[in-house]
């Protein structure tokens, strides 16, 4: 009977001693999180405002252009320009169509640039909650199951000391 006791005062204690020093795991789907901030869609909104406007004067510079390379055709095939003029007004189309690709590439900047600057409170908010759940449920580690990447680690497990110590830094 003693041996049992033992047995079990031995497993009750290692069992203990495991606790104390269990690792506590979590994670979350970041992109589904986001999806349902009203923030994130009012973001959105706006993006797809300014996508749409910016949208709007290159399809009227595009219009444009092509109202352009039309009439030169007509005057080309009507005779009413010569050769020499063709080349030049041809030479300031081919310009023209070099500042609309320009157009689109800051378009394209633009958004990228307004949408970081829209979302990037909101991911430093969720980045926070985040950080609080994992302090206030004792967690040491926060996966975000939607991209595999590790959104919080508890400062204790960092070994970047111990690295540089190996290293001899």
């Amino acid at each position: 009977m003693n041996i049992k006791l033992l047995y079990l005062s031995i497993l009750s204690i290692l069992i203990s001693f495991t606790g104390l020093n269990a690792q506590k795991f979590g994670y979350l789907n970041s992109q589904a999180l986001l999806a349902e901030l009203p923030e994130v869609k009012q973001a959105d909104a706006n993006l797809q405002a300014l996508q749409t406007q910016l949208e709007k004067k290159g399809q009227m510079m595009v219009q444009e252009l092509e109202g352009k390379y039309k009439d030169l055709q007509r005057r080309e095939q009507s005779g009413e320009i010569s050769p020499k003029a063709l080349d030049e007004e041809a030479k300031k189309l081919k310009e023209q169509e070099g500042e609309l690709s320009k157009y689109e590439q800051e378009v394209q900047k633009q958004l990228t640039t307004k949408r970081q600057e829209l979302l990037q409170p909101l991911i430093d908010k969720v980045n926070n909650a985040i950080k609080q759940v994992a302090t206030e449920g004792q967690f040491t580690y926060i996966f975000d199951s939607s991209t595999g990447i590790l959104l919080y680690a508890a400062d204790s497990m960092d070994v970047t000391a111990s690295v540089r110590l190996k290293l001899g830094i």
